[in-house]
């Protein structure tokens, strides 16, 4: 069994993508680590006591507010959602306050986190969905959360890892093992590029090779061991490049 890593940025269309791949004629299970972020800061849950615990005394909306479908202590008493655009004011920006909070809301997160590392290691094949122009990012961003300001867009970009550069490294690993989906155009566009993107993938994992694997487990165990300690290796590679490269600077 082949498993593939979906990665990319914000509001470049990782959901598109996966929706896509979820449905004919692919109908591949997907498990989304944004949906696993979610689920561990639900009310009720420990990440949830742990982020309110730290940032709701000087954070008075971090709450959703009180309403006719929504009473004073939550659902079963767990607590109110999260206000996550407050949340995101909170913890987005450059400001060396900034960057703490997202380090401690980071480490909140953490078990979600710990799982796409793992992914990112066991995976034969990974996938990101990148775009080339950032305005096309930062567009749909806003497009996507109105209640953004064009300051708070650009903070929640600059954030994460440019796009552009996860592209780079996906490349990096070879063709039969990073497969870059760019995502500039239309949805029609985009499907293109991902029947593209598979055909790659499926050239790189025939489908004898993933029976094999099903027949026999301990092959199939071997195959996993050896995309481990390549990928470790191209991981190290990649960080060695970049020392490299900030030494030029």
């Amino acid at each position: 069994m082949l498993f593939i890593g979906l990665t990319g940025s914000i509001a470049t269309g990782k959901s598109t993508v996966s929706s896509i791949l979820s449905s004919a004629p692919y109908s591949l299970p997907i498990i989304d680590a944004d949906v696993l972020a979610r689920k561990v800061v639900e009310p009720g849950t420990s990440g949830y006591h742990a982020i309110v615990k730290h940032f709701g005394p000087t954070t008075p909306d971090l709450l959703e507010a009180p309403s006719e479908s929504m009473p004073e202590h939550g659902v079963d008493g767990k607590g109110r959602p999260l206000n996550r655009p407050a949340l995101g004011r909170r913890v987005f920006g450059d400001g060396e306050e900034r960057k703490r909070d997202r380090g401690v809301l980071n480490g909140i997160v953490h078990p979600a986190v710990r799982r796409e590392i793992a992914l990112d290691r066991l995976c034969g094949v990974v996938v990101v969905v990148a775009v080339r122009d950032p305005e096309v990012q930062m567009r749909r961003l806003t497009d996507r959360d109105a209640h953004l300001t064009p300051d708070d867009a650009r903070n929640r970009v600059a954030s994460q890892m440019d796009v552009r550069l996860k592209a780079r490294r996906c490349e990096a690993r070879g063709a039969d093992r990073g497969v870059v989906v760019w995502n500039d155009g239309s949805r029609d566009e985009l499907k293109a590029n991902i029947d593209a993107a598979m055909a790659q993938v499926q050239r790189g994992s025939p489908g004898w090779w993933n029976v094999l694997l099903l027949l026999c487990p301990p092959l199939a165990v071997a195959a996993g061991a050896w995309n481990f300690w390549r990928n470790v290796r191209i991981n190290k590679a990649w960080a060695a490049q970049e020392l490299q490269e900030k030494a030029k600077l």
